[in-house]
């Protein structure tokens, strides 16, 4: 059996392997970004699926249990997570394996980014029938914080009363964004960043060019770091990096225009990244994700105060909170870089 799992994780299996003959009738799988905790957790599932589970506890890949759960069409297994991710996968992988992809057509409503109550209602009727083959049924439900409230109260009930031969994987990369009473009910368990040393060995059989940069810039998540090195926006970070590098009013108007129809979430956390170097360079003369524009970073940790940079930084994290659902995207980063600016001048 071909080991799915990331080098890194292999402590983190063993973990809850050691669990397995006990299951926790739910789990909540946690860590950074970017490291791969949704493979995991999907590798976690089809194991518990497994009719014929290795000893190192992974799923042998040849039983008709798996067979179904790689195309899919498991009848123990739903997969509940918000519609966009279904939309980004190009509907190939739907969370029951039965339902035809919705033709789309200029009336559909655009994908949720949260796991709304239907969806967590539609688990009922599933979790109160027999299991195929009287065996263990499977939720895996990521990333949990996307749930609202809404979702989150009715998969509440869920966890405080559950069925028998039934687990539930929770994947969160914010546990500060989880209700406590859902936390409490979930049997945690971290999954770690991996080394440097590993992140970069990993990348570069990956094939990835300036793999170290890369790294740095997404706080040393593998993954994240393999995406961006990859995406079209790699372009558009080049020039926003320069222009804060710059700071200036006309030209933050003018990356306002350019940039306006760009994730905001992301552009967020671009400036985040490069006001952590700035303040950290003042305190430490340290750079974490852009250490190729260390010059122009130590210039600008000279003109700030650190009263200025906490006050910018605190406003920046605010944004955040509210980047994905901004009324103008245009206005939204005008007013951003707006203030970015005048922190330094």
């Amino acid at each position: 059996m071909n080991n799915a799992l990331y080098r890194w994780q292999d402590d983190s299996w063993r973990q809850i392997m050691a669990m397995r003959a006990r299951m926790p009738h739910a789990i909540l799988l946690y860590g950074a970004e970017g490291i791969g905790k949704a493979k995991f957790a999907e590798h976690l599932a089809k194991s518990l699926l497994c009719e014929s589970p290795a000893e190192d506890g992974h799923a042998c890949g040849s039983c008709l249990s798996c067979n179904w759960f790689d195309q899919y069409s498991h009848p123990d297994y739903r997969r509940v997570r918000p519609g966009l991710l279904d939309e980004e996968d190009g509907g190939s992988e739907a969370a029951d394996g039965d339902a035809e992809p919705e033709k789309k057509t200029k009336a559909t409503k655009a994908p949720s980014k949260e796991i709304v109550i239907d969806q967590v209602r539609a688990l009922g009727d599933f979790m109160n029938i027999s299991t195929h083959r009287q065996g263990t049924r499977v939720v895996l439900l990521y990333p949990a914080e996307a749930l609202n409230v809404p979702a989150a109260n009715a998969l509440l009930k869920s966890l405080e009363e559950p069925n028998p031969n039934t687990v539930f994987i929770l994947v969160s990369h914010r546990l500060d964004r989880l209700l406590p009473t859902i936390l409490s009910r979930c049997h945690k368990v971290p999954l770690h960043m991996p080394s440097r040393a590993e992140a970069l060995a990993w990348l570069q059989h990956e094939g990835t060019k300036e793999a170290e940069m890369w790294l740095a810039q997404q706080g040393g998540a593998p993954l994240l770091a393999l995406e961006m090195a990859q995406s079209e926006d790699v372009k558009e970070l080049q020039e926003f990096l320069q222009a804060l590098s710059k700071p200036d009013i006309e030209n933050s108007l003018k990356l306002a225009e350019k940039m306006q129809k760009m994730e905001m979430p992301r552009t967020v956390s671009w400036l985040q990244r490069w006001l952590y170097d700035i303040f950290s360079v003042k305190q430490s003369g340290r750079i974490r994700y852009y250490p190729k524009y260390q010059s122009e970073i130590e210039r600008l940790a000279s003109r700030a105060s650190n009263d200025k940079l906490m006050k910018l930084i605190k406003s920046v994290q605010d944004r955040q909170a509210i980047a994905s659902h901004p009324l103008s995207g245009k206005l939204f980063l005008e007013d951003m870089l707006l203030e970015y600016s005048s922190s330094f001048h």
